[in-house]
């Protein structure tokens, strides 16, 4: 029988990955989602629209892995902590500056600090508009190709205007910008306030932002809801994801097919391979490695069409990893390889969010075992790894073989399976590894 999941529930799993990625607690846009929607209801958006905004605030951080690296490189920074700690900042000039002095170059000797604290001055509002464009424009797109609206896709895009024109990219101001960015914006600060300062703490930063930041009737329509203790008790509740999940507008819940679930999966990929330069096309290329291996297994064509999802959505938990580490040129130290090692764990996190979705967590929880026990997270060896990881994983390490890294070139294919073929039943199935081989002498890819 045919897959079928429930639409909401996937987006609401795969929410979690744009927190982490956003360097924000987790449930971020799950309770943006209901300050949102209790905010659209006040001001009477039809159902349709509920439905759009619903998405819009799910996935408001969509193209939001696609300027960590640029953040780390124009402000030496560790970007998830730059992400979150950005959003504290009300855009005054005295709070700009003191979050650049405490946030660029923080790792870096004095003089280095010093040039990139003068190249960021400098350059500053062009950088900011390059980042933001970026992260809109690419968040925008990402939309488009998981079926959703032109509505979500402008919602996602407009995201950092304000209302008063002072906001990025496109100093946008007023009705111009989409009525979902407005009330998004806006249900993210109040999210962000309320983690640190409680229910009146948001209220105060939004009030003092009316006018400037948010429009004045949103505004007005958040306060009104506000006073109602119900609200901040459901925001603050451990059983929040269910009322969430439970309040999807329209007539009835929309269920995603088959084809559907490869357009989500392979939008994703599209967010984790942003992440980094070096990872740019890594999950569609694994996923095409993993279907190789497959097909010359003559595994079944359903299975196939799981383990290619699986293999898209494998390093989803690369995105709670600094580029910092992701993209260093030298050798991790101690605690960096410590958290490059928690991204299987990330991984598994997110895809056992959702239920049908068990055979794809495994796959991302267990990617980086080894048949001789040696491999992270958990020391896995021997049958303990299922036949779908051990593909997937000699597809991750094929790719990882024969790309750019950053602390080395991308080596030639047949090298490439020479080294695999080394490690032969200590890292990987000797199985996989001859059927990744026989597949790429048939593309002409190998020499016979």
């Amino acid at each position: 029988m045919a897959l079928r999941i429930r639409l909401a529930e996937i987006i609401k799993a795969l929410s979690h990955a744009l927190d982490l990625t956003e360097g924000q607690l987790p449930g971020h846009c799950v309770r943006c989602c209901h300050i949102g929607m209790a905010i659209g209801r006040a001001i009477h958006l039809s159902d349709e629209k509920l439905h759009d905004l619903y998405y819009t605030l799910m996935l408001k951080d969509l193209g939001c892995s696609s300027n960590a690296a640029r953040i780390c490189e124009l402000y030496v920074s560790d970007d998830l902590a730059f992400k979150r700690d950005f959003k504290l900042v009300n855009g005054s000039m005295p709070q700009m500056i003191r979050f650049l002095l405490t946030h660029t170059g923080v790792q870096t000797n004095l003089a280095e600090r010093l040039r990139t604290l003068l190249n960021v001055m400098k350059h500053g509002s062009r950088n900011a508009v390059e980042l933001m464009q970026t992260r809109c424009e690419r968040g925008a797109d990402i939309a488009r190709q998981m079926r959703f609206s032109e509505d979500v896709a402008m919602g996602i895009r407009d995201l950092d205007e304000h209302y008063d024109g002072g906001g990025l990219p496109a100093r946008i101001a007023g009705d111009n910008i989409h009525v979902f960015a407005r009330i998004a914006l806006l249900a993210q600060v109040v999210d962000v306030f309320f983690q640190v300062g409680g229910a009146d703490g948001a209220v105060r930063e939004i009030e003092s932002r009316s006018g400037t930041w948010f429009d004045p009737a949103i505004v007005d329509a958040f306060i009104s809801i506000a006073y109602r203790p119900s609200f901040w008790h459901d925001l603050a509740s451990s059983d929040l994801e269910r009322i969430v999940l439970g309040t999807e507008p329209g007539l009835h819940v929309i269920m995603a097919d088959e084809d559907y679930l490869d357009d989500i999966a392979a939008g994703f990929a599209r967010v984790i391979d942003a992440k980094s330069p070096y990872t740019s096309g890594h999950s569609e290329r694994v996923a095409l490695y993993t279907d190789l291996i497959a097909e010359e297994m003559q595994i079944d064509t359903t299975t196939r069409r799981k383990l290619r999802r699986g293999a898209l959505l494998h390093d989803i938990g690369k995105l709670g990893v600094s580029n910092s580490v992701l993209d260093k040129p030298h050798s991790l130290n101690k605690d960096e390889w410590l958290l490059m090692r928690r991204h299987p764990e990330f991984s598994y996190d997110i895809l056992s969010r959702i239920q049908a979705f068990a055979d794809l967590a495994v796959i991302g929880g267990a990617h980086h075992e080894r048949l001789d026990g040696k491999g992270y997270p958990h020391g896995l060896a021997g049958d303990d790894i299922n036949m779908e990881t051990r593909i997937v994983s000699t597809a991750d390490v094929f790719d990882a073989l024969t790309a750019n890294r950053p602390y080395r070139p991308a080596m030639p294919m047949q090298n490439a399976i020479d080294i695999l073929w080394q490690g032969a039943n200590a890292s990987h199935d000797p199985i996989c590894i001859q059927a990744l081989q026989d597949a790429l002498v048939k593309a002409d890819l190998l020499a016979a």
